[in-house]
């Protein structure tokens, strides 16, 4: 029998904070939805949408929710994520899982046992083109794989235009900020896609334009002993926004646009159009994200995108900053 809704929680009050807290409120009429201040501060109503604003993260774990999502910035996501797991609440984590393996290992004696509790908000596995792909892909509609390039850009002031971009989770260090990590959904999906890759060579850059403390661009190169290469481009840079993945096979290539949410299929006889959904509410993601989440609180499904998931997501973004800092290959180790 799966467990009634009474309350959720959700921690921190940033713009992906918030977007959670409305949804919950639409999913869960009748729950109430309480939500606290990663850093502890004084939640006022024009901070969250959330009518139950809890003043410390002691007071949100007395006041008992019955699942919990922890939309803090990256550094602090396990540290919340535990205390909540140890009670019961089943967890779902704002990517990345954590800003570092590192970070991750410390906690993993509290993490690993809950594992079955947490989702990880790769929310694109839940955009209907990807649906697409992984069918048009495990169908081999162009046959065997030879590489994959994805290029993902936009500039960082324009996210979101009615706030101060530096003083934003992105652009900090200190908050789990930088391409890599920000950026690392484009990660996630590849993996999950196209299997794992076995080395992985990263350059980075700051551009000085931004003026923030952590990388505005890098250049991913991903190789694996099947001779598929992957080589991502990601920036906080370009003016005209840019999503897209090609994927070149032996009887064709597939354009994804994840923007346009469309993909196209090219041959030797052209080029035809076997997707297109561009007026998607890019909220449904969100939506069927939570759904998805709210059955494994209640014991009725397992995670979609797994705590694993997320991890090997975490292992490749420290294995590209090696490379950065070292100017080599760094081997991927699997768990």
């Amino acid at each position: 029998m799966s467990r009634h809704i009474n309350r959720c929680l959700v921690v921190g009050s940033g713009s992906i904070a918030r977007r959670h807290v409305l949804n919950l409120q639409t999913l869960l009429p009748d729950a109430e939805v309480g939500c606290v201040s990663a850093s502890g501060r004084q939640l006022h109503p024009g901070d969250t949408p959330a009518p139950i604003r809890l003043a410390t993260f002691r007071d949100a774990l007395m006041w008992k929710p019955d699942l919990a999502v922890v939309a803090s910035p990256a550094p602090f996501h396990l540290d919340h994520a535990a205390a909540l797991l140890v009670t019961g609440i089943a967890v779902l984590i704002e990517k990345p899982l954590s800003d570092s393996g590192a970070r991750h290992d410390a906690l993993i004696h509290k993490i690993a046992p809950w594992r079955g509790r947490i989702e990880v908000a790769y929310n694109l596995r839940y955009l209907s083109s990807f649906g697409q792909m992984r069918s048009l892909l495990a169908d081999q509609t162009i046959g065997r794989l030879h590489s994959i390039h994805i290029d993902l850009g936009q500039y960082l002031p324009d996210w979101r235009p009615q706030s101060d971009y530096r003083k934003q989770v992105s652009a900090r260090r200190d908050l789990g900020g930088g391409v890599l990590l920000e950026l690392s959904h484009e990660f996630d999906y590849l993996i999950h896609l196209f299997g794992h890759f076995e080395r992985v060579y990263c350059v980075t850059r700051q551009s000085g334009d931004l003026a923030i403390d952590v990388e505005d661009s890098a250049d991913v190169l991903c190789s694996r002993t099947d001779g598929v290469i992957a080589q991502l481009h990601l920036d906080f840079l370009q003016r005209h926004p840019t999503r897209r993945c090609k994927v070149i096979g032996a009887k064709g290539n597939l354009i994804w646009d994840l923007i346009a949410n469309s993909i196209i299929l090219e041959t030797s006889t052209g080029r035809e159009t076997l997707f297109s959904d561009s007026h998607v509410d890019r909220n449904d993601m969100y939506l069927e994200l939570l759904r998805g989440f709210i059955e494994v609180s209640q014991g009725r499904r397992a995670p979609r995108v797994r705590y694993e998931d997320g991890l090997a997501v975490l292992r490749m973004v420290d294995a590209l900053r090696l490379s950065a800092e070292s100017g080599i290959p760094v081997t991927l180790k699997r768990e």
